[in-house]
């Protein structure tokens, strides 16, 4: 069994930081990822991370300013926000599995995790 927790996120203005970060409490995850969705919106996936080789991936929504990485000792996962918009705001959940393989981590955005956290609210003002 595998427990994400999420924490890091808050409320800052357009263009501005945050960064969140995920505790995988349990078994090793072979691929972490960030899934966001706003009120009224689909689940989006934004990043993910194969973590036996550290190889990330994007949305193109978020290429260029989001960074996601991996401390494969603490099972922790990060996503670094940067120029941040205000479409940018919703709840940020952490998602884990460990039987995904590198092609499927980089399926991200369609893949069905196995564990999720209770999710982490970002707000972005204009």
């Amino acid at each position: 069994h595998i427990e994400p927790v999420e924490s890091g996120g808050g409320s800052v203005q357009a263009g501005g930081s945050l960064r969140l970060s995920c505790v995988a409490r349990g078994y090793t995850s072979y691929c972490m990822a960030w899934v966001r969705q706003a009120p009224g919106k689909e689940r989006e996936g934004v990043a993910a991370v194969y973590t036996p080789f550290g190889a990330a991936f994007y949305a193109d929504s978020v290429k260029g300013r989001f960074t996601v990485s991996a401390h494969n000792p603490s099972n922790t996962l990060y996503l670094q926000m940067d120029s941040l918009k205000p479409e940018d705001t919703a709840m940020y959940y952490c998602a884990a599995d460990r039987g995904f393989s590198r092609s499927s981590c980089g399926q991200f955005a369609s893949a069905n995790f196995t564990y999720w956290g209770q999710g982490t609210q970002v707000t972005v003002s204009s």
